[in-house]
């Protein structure tokens, strides 16, 4: 028996197995259907600056969405997504945030002028076709959870992970984010989520959290980040299983990119989607 393995690839070809055993060795894929729900997964940066991340946008490479040249350019980057024609759209909200309630406004003609991009990609595709609610799948994290519960091992647990990690790979991760924040205000926006939604974009940002405090002591580091980064993005994806649908629909996720990068892993190993690539609408 020859196989020939490429690494790093999701996929066996057919040619890279010896002729004799081609009728043997089945493609992984062949046992699922071949039309799964599609979903496309649209990473994004923070349109209104609410400044809850790590890293900070200096106030002269902010944008505004609502001016040109912005305005304009963000109506060129919902035409491109558009090119998808969800039927359903999710986004990075609780559900506390009262999704229902804010999209029926929208609807009837309120905050056009909010800057937030869950108003201007997510309600404004979901408006223009005509579909009748917005999911929200943000979620908690069982960090979170354990610290109501566990004060005392939790603060034990995080001490030291506060992203000033002294290892060079943090400081590389680090001066990209830094010089990422005057993107938006260089280049045009849908050039910009084209260079974040890559496989290469998501890879690197994905990666980031595997080096600095994620070497905190032996597994101090990694034990943190299962059960909160990753964690609440694993909820994310399971809020989408939750979601009502069929092998027909095709299911639009607008969060921030560090999320992108942790699900497009989940949905492109996952049996039950159909991962759409960005550059492919």
């Amino acid at each position: 028996m020859s196989i020939s393995i490429t690494l790093f690839t999701t996929k066996i070809e057919a040619q890279e197995i010896s002729k004799e055993n081609e009728g043997i060795l089945k493609p992984y894929e062949s046992y699922y259907p071949k039309q799964k729900t599609k979903v496309l997964v649209v990473g994004t940066f923070h349109f209104s600056y609410p400044g809850l991340d790590y890293t900070k946008t200096n106030d002269d490479d902010k944008i505004d969405v609502l001016k040109e040249p912005k305005k304009s350019e963000v109506e060129e980057l919902v035409a491109y997504i558009k090119r998808f024609k969800p039927t359903k759209v999710a986004i990075e909200a609780k559900p506390d945030w009262g999704m229902d309630k804010k999209y029926e406004e929208y609807k009837a003609g309120k905050h056009r002028d909010v800057r937030n991009e869950s108003y201007q990609l997510g309600m404004r595709i979901a408006n223009d076709f005509k579909l009748a609610k917005i999911y929200s799948v943000d979620a908690t994290t069982f960090s979170s959870e354990l610290e109501k519960k566990y004060p005392k091992m939790m603060k034990e647990l995080t001490e030291g992970y506060d992203f000033q990690s002294d290892d060079p790979f943090t400081k590389m991760t680090q001066k990209s984010f830094n010089e990422s924040t005057k993107f938006p205000s260089k280049v045009k926006i849908l050039d910009f989520f084209k260079y974040m939604n890559t496989v290469e974009g998501h890879r690197h940002n994905y990666g980031s959290y595997l080096v600095g405090d994620f070497k905190l002591d032996n597994n101090r580091g990694a034990d943190f980040l299962s059960i909160w980064w990753y964690n609440r993005n694993l909820r994310i994806f399971r809020k989408i299983q939750q979601i009502e649908q069929t092998k027909e629909d095709r299911i639009l996720l607008i969060v921030g990119n560090g999320h992108a990068s942790v699900l497009r892993h989940l949905f492109e190993y996952s049996p039950e989607y159909d991962f759409i690539e960005f550059s492919n609408l």
